[in-house]
């Protein structure tokens, strides 16, 4: 819901490119939708099915797992960060949201679980992709 997302703080970064402001306000479109595992949208989305879904409304076709989306650009520290961008969690990269700005993530977090913005720091991270 627009109020949900009125309530975070996303700073005023800046997008990294056209196409990933796009995808990033195409997500912010699913907040609220339930996470199932192998879903790719519109009712449900697990983690990379949201963001390939988000970027594909962007007119951009990314890699469907999280693994193949760690590797579908450059890579970026926590610092490069830009909203839109990838970001990818756990040792095993099987975790994988959008960067909202101000040290957000909006992600498919789990089962039993909607979309939704939460921390970067509250799950491992391991780089930013930027697409």
């Amino acid at each position: 819901s627009r109020s949900a997302a009125d309530r975070v703080d996303l700073g005023n970064v800046g997008s990294a490119s056209g196409r990933a402001q796009a995808a990033f306000q195409a997500a912010q479109s699913q907040i609220g939708k339930p996470y199932v595992y192998g879903a790719t949208g519109t009712a449900s989305y697990d983690c990379s099915g949201l963001t390939s879904w988000a970027y594909a409304q962007a007119g951009v076709s990314i890699p469907r797992t999280s693994q193949a989306q760690a590797n579908a650009g450059v890579h970026l520290s926590m610092s490069e960060l830009k909203v839109g961008d990838l970001v990818i969690f756990y040792d095993d990269l099987h975790h994988v949201g959008l960067y909202a700005g101000n040290g957000q993530v909006l992600h498919a977090p789990r089962t039993g679980a909607v979309v939704r913005y939460e921390s970067i720091n509250n799950m491992p991270f391991q780089f930013g992709v930027r697409i």
